[in-house]
């Protein structure tokens, strides 16, 4: 049986095609889903929180989306153990409603960065990673003016004690290399029971080596026998 993807659009979204796309591509049955609805399909495996600019950022990233209707159903399915994925705008939406810790700050550089960037993944004691190795070393697109994470020291602690920490933004040969401030140069995080993922990386783009990298596809993947 297909894996059912929902895909969460809100005003300002602008990777929920792109992500249909991709898990389209994977053989994954898609569906998008308007920020207005407060249920989430029966059958749904995944919900994703696709990338872009949220209600255009204004208040700060994922602020007024994190009070849609659709969030409560999201918290909700997550809550239930249901799977939730968030992408760079998602990932702040995730954070600023509790969904996952710590907080997305404007870049360190104070600049939209938008390149291909390297992650190093840091476990894979989870469904998002578990077909990539232990260090394997991946190349992702990256694009936000806001994805420097901040965590305190404590929650920092708690995080690598939890095996939460997904990924590291590294160079090619795993070397850290820090594109935007983040503590510990950390790119990608999950929640303590490890059914809610977030990343500011875009694995959605990720998906062919015409385009540049076709490592979103071994992340993506991770999902499909879930």
């Amino acid at each position: 049986m297909k894996t059912k993807v929902g895909i969460i659009q809100f005003p300002g979204t602008n990777c929920e095609y792109d992500t249909q796309n991709a898990f389209a591509a994977l053989g994954c049955e898609t569906q998008i889903l308007w920020h207005k609805e407060d249920t989430i399909p029966d059958g749904t495996d995944l919900l994703v929180v696709a990338g872009g600019f949220s209600y255009g950022d204004y208040l700060r990233s994922g602020a007024i989306a994190k009070m849609s209707p659709i969030m409560k159903a999201v918290k909700a399915f997550a809550d239930n153990g249901g799977k939730v994925l968030g992408i760079c705008n998602g990932f702040q939406v995730l954070t600023e409603c509790g969904l996952l810790p710590g907080a997305l700050k404007r870049n360190e550089g104070l600049h939209f960065i938008s390149r291909h960037h390297h992650l190093k993944v840091l476990t894979n004691n989870n469904t998002f990673l578990k077909k990539c190795a232990v260090n394997d070393i991946v190349n992702i697109p990256i694009a936000h003016h806001d994805g420097n994470f901040y965590i305190d020291s404590e929650g920092l602690s708690d995080l690598y004690v939890n095996d939460q920490v997904l990924l590291q933004y590294t160079d090619e040969v795993g070397n850290l290399s820090n594109p935007n401030g983040s503590v510990d140069s950390i790119a990608g995080i999950c929640n303590i029971t490890k059914n809610v993922f977030g990343l500011m990386p875009h694995p959605e783009r990720a998906m062919e080596s015409l385009l540049g990298s076709n490592d979103g596809r071994r992340m993506l993947e991770g999902f499909l026998s879930a």
